[in-house]
């Protein structure tokens, strides 16, 4: 069993920069592909970015290619999220999660253990 915490959220002004990082548990880490997700009020939950396991292969959306890296670095057991040209339709909760195969990525439903979350708000 894997346990995530997400960290690094808050409160920017559109424009702005935020480092979103997944502290995961275990000694597995690196045997998990991993993935950041979101979800604002009243939408479902939309993929965000993926990597893979050595780090080697990375995915985004459409909507943050160019302004979000992942990264991750095994050694630590974590994944980050920068953020840059942080935009208001950018508000939402994020959230990492692990996934098992590298297929089908952008899939929430495939991905095994969850965070609970943190909240980023970009104030136009």
């Amino acid at each position: 069993q894997v346990q995530l915490v997400e960290s690094g959220g808050g409160l920017v002004q559109a424009g702005g920069s935020l480092r979103l990082s997944c502290a995961a548990s275990g000694r597995t880490f690196s045997s998990y592909h991993m993935g950041w997700f979101r979800q604002a009020p009243g939408k479902e939950r939309e993929f965000v970015a993926y990597i893979s396991r050595s780090g080697g292969s990375t995915l985004y959306a459409d909507s943050v290619r160019g302004r979000f890296t992942i990264s991750r670095d095994n050694a630590k057991n974590t994944v980050d999220l920068q953020m840059n040209s942080l935009k208001h339709e950018d508000t939402a909760v994020y959230y990492c999660a692990t996934k098992s195969g590298q297929w089908a990525v952008a899939a929430p439903d495939l991905y095994d253990y969850w965070g609970q979350g943190t909240q980023v708000t970009v104030s136009s």
